[in-house]
């Protein structure tokens, strides 16, 4: 059985979501979606606001979950997202689990850069580099601040982010 969500948004890039979902040897599987933060932007002169973090995080959880959306524009013109998912996938366990986040640091934009490239390169993991555009805080200068990975396969989150400190 399909389930789907559709809320009308802007159109975008279709990602194939079916190497999320396959079966029972899934079933005991756990899943998780990591949030990683530039520590420097947290301490300083400079610190962001708790407002700015708040809302950078949450722009990471929700960047990361729309990449596995199938995004489509309607003959009436109206743009539609779609997450189709069987009963027996990982998005389905997140959507009616706990939602579990795991919150974890990074030093500075290289290394946050470092790790979103690997993960891009390197697996079918969805993951989303959220850049500040300046704004409120960064005094007008775009900021790469966190990456949103997953919801995914907590061992496959973990061969890209088990050397990282909790934030």
């Amino acid at each position: 059985m399909i389930k789907q969500i559709n809320i009308i948004m802007e159109q975008q890039n279709v990602k194939d979501t079916s190497v999320f979902e396959n079966a029972s040897k899934n079933k005991d599987r756990a899943v998780k979606q990591v949030i990683v933060f530039r520590k420097d932007l947290l301490k300083g002169d400079h610190a962001i606001r708790k407002g700015k973090f708040a809302a950078q995080v949450a722009h990471g959880s929700l960047g990361a979950l729309l990449k596995l959306a199938w995004r489509f524009r309607d003959e009436k013109d109206i743009n539609h997202i779609d997450f189709r998912y069987g009963d027996d996938s990982g998005l389905k366990k997140w959507l009616d689990g706990i939602f579990t986040k795991i919150c974890l640091s990074v030093d500075n934009d290289e290394e946050l850069i470092n790790l979103y490239n690997n993960i891009k390169d390197n697996s079918e993991i969805p993951c989303a580099l959220i850049t500040d555009c300046g704004l409120t805080e960064f005094h007008g200068v775009p900021t790469n601040t966190c990456i949103g990975i997953g919801p995914w396969w907590s061992d496959e989150i973990d061969k890209f982010t088990r050397n990282l400190k909790l934030l």
